[in-house]
């Protein structure tokens, strides 16, 4: 990604311009240009128009996502679709539908009459029988400018916005980028915009949403105005909120209880995953997760749409809610429904029955958290990851972030797709405060035990595994023999003293294990960068007037840091303070000064040493 300052376009050209030719702008009115994958664009230096650079993955990611959807979307035409610096090999497509299971595998030439050549589909090309793309929040439209340069095999692209200042930077910027002819800037409520599609000849086949903070008020418009099949991509950066920190707020916005623990960022997946199913679910729809992905600061979904009553019936079953012990961390999952087969090849859809656990946890005595509902069906669709993996791959030169996409795309790959949340190396050793073992020692005793296990992409040192929260507890137990913890310092309420008071019923093998060691982890493939640049996060919200973010306000910022802390204290200020809080002595009833006791003493008076007293 390159920035270079540009010298503003012509003011005649612009909509609310208004200098003249000729005349120097001022400062603030001085623009950027950013050079990001194939798409060049410039944004005003001011804060008017919201743009993040950090997020050059994730829009990196939605262009490798969006191809292969249009590969396979537009395979089943007849239409094959190339991709610049891709070999031109024909790839076998998957139908990815769960109803259309009588469709008949795509044979090479079966939509071609002999003598006909194959349709291919190109970037900066329109195809006619190809996807329509509606970015509902564009701001500087660098991201469907990107679809229209990078993604083959699209018919239109609607980059709207509500904002003035935003719709007339598309403009320009579609202009800079020669694809007026695939782009179309719209000025709209993204919300209205999207109602005024849910006829069926008008949905669009994939929708892109990627708001400032929550996208909870574009969901009930996005699962009605795509259509059947189609692409919805959504991204969420109110992770204080899916978290955990606020669950009232989370349930306001999300339907769920978020709750917080270590495995907060895929519980914050699944509820982004358990709004989406329920709002389709009111309009006989359901939702089919292709890839969901936590980074960096914010969470990614790739959901496709269908449509019928029969499998919404089945969308109880796919929500769970978590009861998780605030002791020692440990968790089980309650599903809301449960289908149950029937006579034939009917189900049954009943009630579940639960809880699965006691009030008390039974391995620390603590009490339990209630959150959810969440998804507790898989969240990647692993034939569709690995073919994105394999695409990426084969043309590493197509993204700047290539190599974290294949990192990331590899340890997805390898994730247990059926356990749901996971638990982390820290937290097992802390709660029994003992030294942490490796993680190859954890994984290998796992696998000696007869269970599966796995890494997380949303965490660095995560365990997903399917053995059951006292087979966990049981192999720390046999590690904390190995490496023992002084229990004459453990109070008999804490959960370490009740964790390690039961003698494990498993006896574990610590030896290496060579599967124990992941292939991504092996590979050494970049699964989890380093900060990519300063000050890096979420950016400041785009607002009209906006200040530059040049160096006098990151000075600013730097200056007001912490400034809602209370100011450093006094040096006598504090003496005085601490003058109100009686002294060790006092507690025990020794000192001399008895009712007059302060912390901070004055030197005791000499006395004569017949009436010699004991002094502080």
């Amino acid at each position: 990604m390159v920035r270079q300052p540009q010298e503003p376009l012509n003011p005649d050209a612009m909509e609310n311009g208004t200098g003249t030719s000729g005349e120097e702008c001022p400062p603030e009115a001085q623009e950027t240009t950013v050079t990001e994958g194939a798409a060049k664009i410039a944004f005003p230096s001011a804060n008017e128009v919201f743009y993040n650079p950090v997020q050059e993955f994730n829009r990196d990611l939605t262009c490798a996502v969006i191809t292969e959807f249009a590969r396979i979307q537009l395979q089943t035409k007849g239409i094959q679709i190339k991709v610049p610096g891709e070999k031109d090999v024909q790839k076998l497509v998957v139908d990815l539908s769960e109803q259309e299971e009588d469709k008949a595998e795509l044979k090479e030439g079966e939509n071609l009459a002999p003598g006909d050549q194959p349709r291919t589909a190109s970037v900066r090309e329109i195809c006619e029988e190809g996807l329509r793309v509606l970015e509902g929040l564009a701001a500087s439209g660098l991201r469907s400018i990107r679809f229209a340069q990078e993604v083959p095999g699209l018919r239109s692209v609607v980059a709207n916005d509500a904002s003035s200042q935003a719709v007339h930077l598309i403009r320009r910027n579609v202009l800079l980028n020669d694809v007026a002819h695939l782009v179309q800037p719209s000025q709209a409520d993204a919300r209205m915009l999207m109602y005024q599609h849910q006829s069926v000849s008008e949905r669009f086949d994939v929708i892109d949403l990627d708001p400032y903070g929550s996208p909870a008020p574009f969901l009930d418009a996005a699962v009605q105005a795509v259509s059947e099949g189609g692409l919805l991509c959504v991204t969420c950066t109110d992770m204080a909120v899916l978290a955990g920190n606020s669950g009232e707020t989370c349930y306001s916005k999300y339907g769920s209880m978020a709750l917080k623990s270590r495995a907060c960022h895929e519980m914050a997946l699944r509820i982004i995953l358990h709004s989406l199913d329920l709002r389709a679910n009111c309009y006989q729809r359901f939702i089919v997760p292709l890839l969901s992905i936590s980074a960096d600061f914010y969470i990614r979904v790739f959901v496709r749409v269908f449509t019928g009553q029969a499998k919404v019936k089945a969308s109880a079953s796919k929500q769970a809610l978590v009861f998780q012990c605030v002791g020692c961390g440990s968790f089980h999952l309650q599903r809301l429904g449960r289908v149950s087969a029937a006579s034939g090849k009917q189900v049954k859809f009943s009630t579940a029955c639960g809880p699965p656990v006691a009030p008390d946890c039974e391995h620390c005595g603590q009490r339990h958290q209630l959150g959810g509902p969440m998804w507790a069906e898989p969240i990647h669709d692993l034939d569709f990851v690995g073919r994105v993996l394999e695409a990426v791959n084969a043309n590493p030169s197509r993204f700047h972030t290539s190599e974290r996409i294949r990192g990331v795309l590899s340890v997805v790959t390898e994730e247990l797709p059926d356990v749901p949340l996971y638990y982390t190396l820290d937290q097992l050793s802390s709660t029994i405060h003992c030294s942490t073992p490796s993680l190859l020692q954890l994984r290998s005793a796992l696998l000696h035990a007869g269970f599966r296990v796995s890494l997380s992409h949303a965490c660095k040192n995560a365990v997903k595994t399917d053995a059951p929260s006292s087979v966990l507890w049981d192999i720390m137990r046999c590690w904390e023999k190995e490496c023992p913890v002084k229990r004459e310092r453990l109070s008999d309420t804490t959960p370490a003293f009740r964790i390690l008071s039961v003698e494990p019923s498993l006896q574990a093998n610590f030896t290496i294990r060579g599967d124990a060691n992941p292939i991504s982890r092996q590979r050494g493939l970049k699964r989890f960068q380093a900060n990519p640049e300063a000050n890096w996060g979420p950016r400041p919200r785009a607002r009209p007037g906006g200040k530059a973010a040049g160096r006098a306000v990151e000075e600013r910022r730097r200056l007001l840091q912490n400034k809602r802390k209370e100011p450093a204290e006094d040096p006598a200020q504090r003496a005085a303070r601490l003058k109100t809080f009686p002294c060790k002595r006092f507690k025990k009833g020794t000192c001399q000064h008895g009712d007059q006791c302060c912390y901070s003493h004055s030197p005791t008076t000499p006395r004569p040493a017949a009436d010699a007293a004991p002094t502080d």
